[in-house]
């Protein structure tokens, strides 16, 4: 488990921009029963997650015309039980930190794992999210 005193700064850099941290496997199952669309972020310490996946995937929330109804996170590592719950809902994928997921009515319909994570930018990161949203959200 990661120290509070590494994660709670980057877990602020999402939580501060409206999300919501879900810490526990009920506060996952709460926000995934909820109707309406849902990006879910699996926060992590590494450099990628710092470089390109938190500002894309706040730069798609900020600049998009549709936007998810619902803006939730949880941190690998520090949240366990939470993000062990998540991952149940993101079967046949593996497990993946940082990772980005959008669920529309509980149903997942579009992930962006590690590996399309790393390497990219967090324009092309953005991009992508928000043809997601363009597809999923009203």
């Amino acid at each position: 488990m990661y120290p509070q005193e590494i994660v709670i700064p980057m877990m602020e850099e999402l939580t501060d921009n409206g999300f919501e941290n879900l810490s526990t496997s009920e506060a996952v199952e709460a926000s995934l029963a909820q109707k309406g669309t849902n990006l879910l972020v699996i926060n992590s310490v590494c450099g990628c997650s710092a470089g390109t996946a938190r500002p894309g995937v706040l730069m798609a929330v900020a600049n998009a015309e549709k936007k998810p109804d619902h803006l939730t996170t949880s941190f690998a590592g520090f949240d366990i039980e939470a993000v062990n719950k998540v991952r149940e809902h993101l079967l046949p994928y593996p497990p993946s930190s940082p990772a980005v997921a959008l669920f529309k009515d509980g149903e997942l319909v579009h992930f962006i794992e590690r590996h399309q994570i790393e390497g990219r930018s967090a324009q092309m990161i953005a991009q992508n999210l928000i043809a997601a949203f363009d597809e999923y959200c009203n």
